[in-house]
C-alpha cells in the first residue's frame, strides 16, 4: 500500500508543476515580474483564484444588466 501512496504523490507532484501559475501571462498588464514579485506558489493560486472569481462577478453582473433591459 506505501508503494503506491508514493506513486500517487509523485504523480499529484508532476501534475502540479504541469499546472504552474504564470502571473505575467495572468496579469499581461503589469509591466514587472510578478513571478519574481510572488515566488510562493500559495500567493499565485491565491491570485490565480481572485483572479477566476473575479471574472466570475463581472460575467454575473454582466448578466443582471442584460435582464433589466
Amino acid at each position: 500500500m506505501e508503494e503506491k501512496d508514493v506513486h500517487s504523490e509523485q504523480i499529484d507532484q508532476a501534475e502540479e508543476k504541469k499546472r504552474e501559475i504564470d502571473l505575467n501571462i495572468l496579469f499581461p498588464e503589469k509591466g514587472y515580474d510578478l513571478n519574481r514579485l510572488f515566488p510562493d506558489d500559495g500567493t499565485k493560486k491565491l491570485l490565480y483564484e481572485l483572479r477566476r472569481n473575479k471574472r466570475d462577478i463581472d460575467r454575473f453582473i454582466k448578466s443582471l444588466h442584460v435582464e433589466e433591459e
